[in-house]
């Protein structure tokens, strides 16, 4: 490799980790002020830059929270699609979404309380509809994996499914208002705590946890 690759290649490496820094301390920036209170000048002090020197990095404000947002959206569904691939019955399905959940909230938790507090905002830009499509599919995808416990004998059919699904949405992403990555539990622990709780309380009467891998159907 001759030296001016070389040298291109760190430059570019260094610009790229340069960027990520950037992002984070705008996604902490944006969680912890708000997206519309918060001005491109903030971002860039809270980064220790001029402003104008953030706009070699970024076009815009809308340009870093769609990169934030984005960023968290395709990390969260690619752990969804790996776990609904896996061919595992309702029950085991649902805990391991959940467990994939808080993991996003680990690894992305600003970029949920931006989602959180200004998606509906947002959405109603053209440079952000995606936010309604995933909205769209996130409950699409709680209701099929209810109703199919229902269906599998897994969760009670006298509960209905919206309110089932509401239920754990709003328990589950709420923690990242409070949830602190490297606190006294694990994001994992977290997830087992949670679900022990409110699986007591959708589990049919007489349902046993399934043996792993149990993939049984209606």
């Amino acid at each position: 490799m001759s030296p001016r690759r070389r040298d291109t290649e760190g430059t570019a490496a260094a610009r790229a980790g340069r960027r990520a820094e950037l992002l984070a301390t705008a996604a902490e920036v944006f969680a912890s002020r708000g997206y519309a209170a918060t001005t491109v000048r903030e971002v860039a002090d809270a980064a220790g830059i001029l402003g104008g020197s953030l706009y070699y990095h970024f076009d815009s404000k809308e340009a870093m929270a769609d990169e934030i947002l984005s960023t968290f959206l395709d990390d969260m569904w690619a752990a969804y699609e790996r776990v609904l691939g896996a061919g595992l019955n309702a029950r085991d399905t649902l805990e391991a979404i959940v467990v994939e959940s808080f993991r996003s909230i680990d690894r992305h938790r600003p970029a949920v309380v931006i989602y959180q507090n200004e998606s509906k905002h947002l959405a109603t830009s053209e440079r952000f509809r995606y936010l309604n499509e995933s909205r769209r599919r996130f409950q699409e995808m709680w209701l099929n994996l209810l109703e199919r416990g229902v269906r599998e004998g897994a969760f009670r059919a006298d509960l209905d499914a919206g309110l089932m699904y509401r239920f754990i949405r709003d328990t589950v992403w709420v923690a990242a208002n409070w949830y602190e990555p490297g606190g006294r539990l694990s994001a994992d622990d977290i997830a087992k705590q949670y679900l022990a709780m409110f699986l007591e309380g959708i589990q049919a009467n007489g349902s046993q946890e399934p043996e792993p891998g149990d993939a049984r159907t209606s």
